[in-house]
């Protein structure tokens, strides 16, 4: 049987099941005598404590296994542990109602969830996860039950779970399981994070598999369709198996290009630069062989912490990326909060459409103090590196003239300390709504330089919500509308005299590099695992029969036909 969920992490297992059903707790109300509440509000310390020890403990495994760079998924655990929620607000409700420890906290948990349930997007989903699974384990010690544990995990086996924390994902390396799929999870979800840190194949948003693979079944997981085959028959095995030897026999042969250049076979030159959310990724880009830092998002800096950073943390990150890099450039993105991306320590109204709200560059504008510390900290990190700059989400015209105007004060606001900064500072916008991308010729103008952003540009443009199941389908990158604005976008720039890149995901998947570089595009921003694949594709390529290519598929109204012509291109 066949199942279908969101490919997490790329490649091929076939394995046995391991299936982890965590039941959900029957938390039962208490009363309790008032001589009992200090007893039973230190139970509950206890358990934060224990559960905050645990997780610093394989916080430390996991620096051991997998470096510095996913360590910062802990810690959004940890920052968990010590939110008012967890604890302030359960203490409470402990002493002004008199009940015991687990149903003040299924209580408190229940009602600040439902602030998550209200905004549709992936990216928030997961932080209601991380509360949601933190409060599972504190009830877990408190009510003192165990669940099935990984650690017993026989060899050559796929783990199915409902959802897997940092914690489990540590176990799955250490015990050589050979994939996970789980019911939950997105694209940006910790567990998707994990699987391509440990490179084994992962399959996330399953919905209910723990519900239809038992332990034993001999299954398949697809990380590159997203695809799970329960008991396949002996047909799919074997296809399957070769399958899986030419993913691991491309992998290998891939780490050969990695110091050749990023040339097509008629002499074009392309950039391959990748994107990164953290400063602990530069290694991975270094490792894979980029030209550079095409997208450096910096949301990572505000997020699950108890405040804003200050400009010397953030010109201590913006720098370090810019030395480790150097001479190869880092474009660094301003920060694109509101809306997704929910700041626990500073209110934001509610909105009933937070992808069309107070994000991004709306709520630096609106907010041009928090703003100028970014933009210091960016400045003054420009002076020791090849740093460039980007506006995210911009509209129009008159938007970015806005913030070039904040942007100029506080240049001035430095130099009149005498501080250093880079004069010649390239300063470039993303493409990434469809307001922007017609009038693109505009901008280009007062643009350094454009990067395309797919991701919002088909979904702003397609009227499509991607992560809701009921449309994820209609979200097509390979729309004919879609082709034709990115083939706008970048002859706009060109004509303009300036670079053009595209940094959404679009970018990183091999079976739309010909049909781009068809389209003109010089420049792949893509994550680091993709760097290799990418420009293995660009030096297969041929520009002048890519551009010819391109030409026939910006003429075909069959969608079917056009999608069928590109997968054709995938080698497996």
């Amino acid at each position: 049987m066949l199942y279908k969920g969101i490919p997490a992490a790329p490649g091929i297992g076939i394995g046995t099941a391991f299936v982890i059903n965590d039941t959900e707790f029957c938390t039962v109300k208490r009363n309790i005598a008032k001589e009992d509440i200090p007893s039973e509000t230190e139970r509950f310390k206890k358990a934060l404590n224990e559960i905050r020890s645990e997780l610093e403990k394989t916080k430390k495994k996991a620096e051991k296994l997998l470096g510095k760079k996913h360590v910062k998924l802990f810690d959004a655990y940890l920052f968990v542990i010590d939110d008012p929620m967890l604890k302030d607000d359960v203490l409470s409700k402990i002493v002004s109602d008199r009940v015991n420890a687990e149903y003040a906290l299924h209580e408190v948990l229940n009602k600040n969830l439902k602030a998550f349930d209200k905004i549709k997007d992936e990216y928030f989903k997961e932080r209601g996860r991380d509360i949601l699974d933190v409060a599972r384990r504190v009830l877990k010690y408190l009510s003192g039950a165990h669940k099935k544990k990984i650690i017993s995990v026989p060899e050559n086996s796929i783990v199915f779970a409902a959802n897997l924390t940092p914690t489990d994902a540590i176990a799955i390396k250490e015990d050589g399981i050979i994939g996970f799929a789980i019911n939950m999870g997105g694209k940006t979800s910790h567990s998707t994070i994990m699987a391509r840190a440990l490179e084994i194949p992962a399959v996330v948003g399953m919905n209910d598999i723990t519900q239809h693979v038992h332990d034993g079944d001999i299954t398949i997981i697809d990380g590159i369709e997203g695809v799970v085959i329960a008991n396949p028959d002996k047909d799919t095995l074997e296809n399957y198996k070769r399958r899986r030897n030419m993913f691991l026999a491309e992998r290998e042969e891939l780490i050969l290009i990695r110091d050749l250049p990023s040339v097509t076979k008629d002499g074009k030159k392309v950039v391959v630069s990748a994107n990164i959310e953290i400063p602990e990724e530069v290694k991975s880009v270094i490792a894979y062989g980029g030209e550079g830092i095409g997208l450096f998002r910096t949301e990572y800096l505000y997020l699950n912490r108890k405040g804003f950073p200050s400009e010397e943390e953030q010109y201590e990150s913006y720098r370090s990326v810019a030395e480790k890099m150097f001479p190869n450039p880092i474009v660094i993105r301003t920060m694109d909060l509101g809306g997704d991306r929910f700041l626990s320590y500073f209110h934001l109204n509610e909105e009933k459409n937070p992808f069309l709200g107070l994000r991004a560059i709306r709520f630096c504008l609106k907010h041009p103090d928090i703003f100028k510390i970014q933009l210091r900290a960016i400045l003054r990190a420009s002076s020791l590196g090849n740093i460039k700059m980007m506006f995210p989400m911009i509209s129009g015209v008159g938007e970015l003239r806005d913030v070039k105007k904040i942007l100029e004060e506080t240049k001035q606001e430095l130099k009149q300390k005498g501080v250093p900064y880079d004069e010649h500072m390239e300063v470039g916008i993303m493409i990434e709504i469809p307001s922007a991308a017609l009038t693109v010729d505009v901008l280009a103008k007062e643009s350094d330089f454009l990067s395309i952003g797919t991701n919002d540009l088909i979904q702003y443009t397609l009227a499509v919500d991607r992560v809701n199941e009921y449309v994820a389908q209609l979200y097509e990158p390979l729309h004919l509308s879609i082709l034709r604005l990115l083939k706008n976008i970048i002859d706009a720039g060109k004509s303009a005299g300036k670079w053009v890149s595209m940094c959404g995901e679009m970018a990183g998947e091999p079976s739309y590099t010909e049909i781009l570089l068809g389209l003109g595009l010089e420049h792949f921003s893509v994550a680091p695992s993709s760097l290799l694949r990418v420009k293995n594709e660009v030096r297969k390529a041929n520009y002048s029969d890519a551009a010819k290519t391109t030409d026939e598929i910006l003429n075909e109204a069959d969608r079917d036909l056009l999608v069928k012509k590109v997968k054709q291109k995938r080698i497996y």
